[in-house]
């Protein structure tokens, strides 16, 4: 997010730079300001709605319609099915902020239930969890 905002600023910077170069040139005779000023809002109307759309665009994950969950497996590992439901929701890519508001409980609940995940996974990251779970077939 940091990336794509300090490339639109410096995009703004560069174009207005222009603008005044250009005003110094040779269009001030034959423009006026507004017309300056409608290119520029013009120009970033549209790379706002592009960057928006980039940034809200829904990712479809493709799952194994043939996947069952072994039961017995979450039982030798010890994983609660608050916990299960935890590492379906890392697996989707949601923040623990995210997972606490749809399930309804506290951020630091959602921290414990993946730590106590990361342990009986025997994990240091999420991505790793999400791996391993599939390693296992606890995830499709």
């Amino acid at each position: 997010m940091r990336k794509i905002i300090f490339l639109y600023g410096s995009a703004m910077a560069v174009l207005v730079g222009l603008l005044k170069y250009f005003e110094y040139s040779f269009f001030v005779k034959d423009l006026s300001a507004e017309i300056y000023i409608g290119a520029v809002a013009l120009l970033f109307t549209s790379l706002g709605i592009w960057a928006g759309r980039k940034l809200t665009r829904v990712k479809i994950v493709a799952t194994d319609p043939n996947f069952v969950l072994d039961p017995q497996q979450l039982e030798r590992l010890g994983i609660s099915k608050r916990e299960y439901e935890v590492l379906e929701l890392i697996a989707q890519g949601m923040s623990n902020q995210e997972i606490a508001e749809k399930l309804f409980v506290s951020l630091p609940t959602i921290k414990t239930h993946s730590s106590n995940l990361f342990l009986k996974l025997n994990v240091r990251r999420r991505t790793e969890a999400v791996k391993k779970a599939k390693e296992l077939m606890l995830l499709p």
